[in-house]
């Protein structure tokens, strides 16, 4: 298979598809190894580039998926007027946040660092995909593990977790001018 029918394929698998497919799904449907899928996705966003075409390709993780070029969501979104997707809460937000930058992390680890129950919000981040059981801990009842899925790298429009920001500096407390006395 030429290098050219394989990205003329895979354009039409993730038109069809309309969420991500991962290179190793890919690359099997084609009977190629994942090395020519990947060359082949690159000639094509390559393409799409030099084109200016109003689709452009996304990788979240190991996925694809085909998205409108940022410049043309205005226009798309003017015609279509999509439903906003729903929003996470601040809890589930902060949740998020620590498995994020920590993960693989315990739900009690989560606890610690926010100082409350999070049982509720783990949950539903599972439910919505985001998070992932991967293992467990090598510890006292053996805790659940959890980290992010590349559905929480797609929703958030990262590539990769190392795409996160910085954790900012903690802040130095101020020493007093009054020394301390017992």
């Amino acid at each position: 298979m030429e290098m050219n029918e394989a990205s003329h394929i895979i354009e039409a698998i993730l038109f069809v598809a309309g969420e991500p497919i991962s290179i190793g799904d890919i690359a099997g449907a084609l009977g190629i190894t994942q090395l020519e899928a990947v060359q082949a996705v690159e000639e094509m966003q390559r393409e799409f580039d030099l084109s200016r075409r109003g689709i452009t390709l996304k990788r979240y993780g190991d996925h694809l998926r085909m998205e409108t070029r940022p410049e043309y969501a205005p226009y798309v979104e003017r015609l279509l007027q999509p439903v906003q997707k729903q929003s996470l809460t601040q809890t589930a937000m902060e949740t998020l946040a620590v498995i994020a930058y920590r993960q693989p992390a315990t739900k009690g680890e989560v606890e610690l660092v926010r100082g409350v129950k999070c049982d509720y919000s783990v949950q539903s981040l599972l439910n919505k995909g985001l998070i992932k059981e991967v293992g467990r801990k090598e510890a006292l009842g053996r805790p659940i593990l959890y980290a992010t899925t590349d559905a929480f790298l797609e929703h958030f429009g990262l590539s990769d977790i190392r795409e996160l920001p910085p954790l900012p500096a903690p802040e130095k407390a101020e020493p007093s001018e009054e020394p301390l006395t017992p």
